[in-house]
């Protein structure tokens, strides 16, 4: 029965080849892998041919997702911003009533400077006219030792 088989497989061979079918499937083939072939080189010639472009495509859509991160960023920053506005602003006034209550302050401290040094300034007229007042005093003893100096050289 092997035999008959193989028999009838080899018969059916020889028809095929006599009659041409084979031959033309193998041509059919054959012009098959051919076109894949010269689509292949046409499309690795055109790779060669603009590798720049390839690159620059590339370089584009990187370009283009960072474009849409910083959007993303700058969206993400802005609301950010608009959160914390009631937040600015409330800082905005602690610090303005610190600032003023350091401006009263430092009024209050050049007042009490002010006050002090007209203080000192009272003192040091007091004391100036009382070196001037025992200066005075000292001065009409002295014109009387002078003159009775005098009056003693005269002798």
């Amino acid at each position: 029965m092997n035999k008959l088989m193989e028999y009838g497989k080899k018969a059916m061979f020889y028809v095929r080849v006599l009659s041409g079918y084979e031959e033309r499937r193998i041509r059919a083939y054959r012009l098959e892998i051919e076109k894949r072939i010269a689509e292949a080189e046409r499309k690795k010639a055109e790779i060669r041919k603009i590798p720049e472009q390839l690159i620059l495509s590339e370089v584009r859509q990187m370009v283009e997702e960072m474009q849409a991160v910083n959007k993303q960023f700058e969206d993400t920053e802005a609301a950010i911003n608009e959160y914390f506005k009631p937040v600015d602003k409330q800082a905005e006034m602690i610090v303005e009533m610190q600032l003023q209550e350091e401006e009263k302050t430092m009024k209050q401290m050049v007042q009490a400077m002010k006050a002090q040094a007209l203080l000192d300034n009272e003192q040091a007229l007091k004391s100036a006219n009382l070196k001037i007042a025992e200066t005075k005093q000292e001065t009409p003893d002295d014109a009387s030792i002078q003159t009775s100096k005098a009056q003693a050289g005269s002798k």
